[in-house]
């Protein structure tokens, strides 16, 4: 039943009565119609209830008319009890299942279904490997399990471009942009290097100031050094 007359198709005026919800209030049933076309599943005798609010289905005459009912955690699919095609699919919002009439038709859906790439799948467990060396542990069977697929770059991989992603170099400025010196300190610490140096230190502090170029060159045994 609905109360928005609009939504129906092959619409016939009719005095059907009352309707009462789960609160006691009525509302007058004044025609009938149905939603949906010929080229999609139409939802037949739908009711036009004077005042609804929502657009409600009744299971037990969805059952009725041959449709077969699955709920779901996070959704409800209504299907041909004969043929078992799924002909609408209901998304759970909150703890309502709300279905879409306008895309009623299962092709139309089928964005709802997830399809699992096996070859991006076996790229991203090997470490985002390229693909050309996938193929190549394929061909030589260098490792067990790997499934024998074609991989093919036919994508960009996200994490894969984030993480060749270089940063611009600063532009060289030729005029100095302080006016005094410590207004400005570079800042570098370095290592640990793999040489120890003659005091016994594995890593380097240097300190540049901007406006007179003055350098401070300290050597650290630990990043811990406090000063």
């Amino acid at each position: 039943m609905t109360g928005d007359k609009f939504k129906l198709s092959d619409f016939v005026s009719k005095d059907g009565g009352h309707v009462t919800s789960g609160d006691n209030n009525k509302g007058k049933i004044i025609g009938e119609g149905n939603i949906g076309n010929q080229h999609k599943t139409q939802i037949k005798n739908m009711l036009y209830v004077d005042g609804l609010k929502h657009n409600l289905l009744s299971i037990s005459q969805l059952w009725d008319k041959g449709f077969k009912i699955e709920f779901n955690k996070n959704c409800c699919l209504t299907s041909e009890a004969m043929s078992d095609k799924v002909v609408h699919i209901g998304k759970r919002i909150g703890n309502i299942y709300m279905l879409n009439v306008k895309h009623a038709s299962f092709h139309e859906l089928s964005y709802l279904v997830s399809k699992i790439d096996d070859s991006w799948l076996w790229h991203r467990r090997d470490a985002h490997i390229n693909m050309h060396h996938l193929n190549h542990l394929v061909r030589k069977v260098l490792v067990i399990g790997l499934p024998k697929l074609k991989y093919e770059k036919n994508k960009l991989c996200e994490a894969c471009q984030k993480g060749k992603q270089v940063k611009n170099s600063f532009q060289i400025k030729n005029v100095v942009s302080t006016t005094k010196p410590l207004e400005l300190l570079h800042i570098d610490l370095f290592g640990p290097s793999r040489t120890m140096s003659l005091g016994g230190n594995y890593y380097g502090l240097v300190i540049v100031d901007d406006y007179s170029r003055f350098t401070w060159t300290l050597f650290l045994k630990t990043k811990k050094r406090s000063f």
